[in-house]
């Protein structure tokens, strides 16, 4: 079971999703746990199935003492970058938490302060603590269905399936249909000897 680092009173884990997508926003949750919380199936939200993300979903919501969930879109995305769009949707979901944190720990080992409020990042985080653990499901629950709601739109590129990552198939897609709106246009949709 992953544990609750709690020493610090209240304190936010906050995690990203869709870092590496071609389409749609970048995802980011920031979640505050009791010091008893009690979620022994939860994981990085990597190692889980869908079905156990989206049945942890509730109970993550549940037994929080706030969380919240932000996206930055694919133009802003274009224009500050990947990383920056990432940073800037964790302090968007942080800003949200009521009450406010007075500590946070970062999924990886990139992150601006927000606040003044101190924070740690934690390589692999999301295997280590529960806070960032729990946030890396919502912002991936999350981000999966917006992208679902996409694909009603543009059922071409498979983002049910794909959730706008780069797989053949959506390449195939965009080589044949070309990009929407909803593509990140400073990413490599295509390879350079397709281009």
């Amino acid at each position: 079971m992953l544990k609750i680092q709690y020493t610090k009173g209240l304190e936010a884990g906050t995690d990203e999703a869709g870092r590496g997508c071609l389409a749609g926003p970048v995802t980011a949750a920031a979640v505050i746990f009791p010091s008893n919380t009690n979620l022994p199936l939860l994981n990085d939200s990597k190692k889980m199935t869908e079905k156990q993300r989206y049945a942890l979903r509730p109970e993550i919501e549940k037994q929080a003492i706030a969380f919240a969930i932000a996206h930055v879109y694919q133009d802003e995305i274009d224009i500050i970058n990947i990383l920056n769009a990432s940073i800037k949707a964790m302090h968007l979901a942080l800003e949200q938490l009521s009450p406010k944190p007075i500590h946070i720990v970062v999924d990886g080992n990139r992150f601006k302060p927000f606040k003044e409020i101190p924070f740690d990042c934690i390589i692999k985080g999301d295997g280590k603590y529960q806070n960032i653990a729990a946030a890396s499901v919502l912002a991936k629950t999350y981000r999966d269905d917006y992208m679902t709601l996409l694909d009603f739109k543009h059922p071409e590129f498979g983002w049910k399936k794909n959730k706008g990552y780069p797989t053949k198939s959506h390449r195939e897609a965009i080589k044949i249909f070309g990009i929407t709106k909803h593509h990140r246009v400073s990413f490599q949709l295509l390879p350079k000897y397709v281009q």
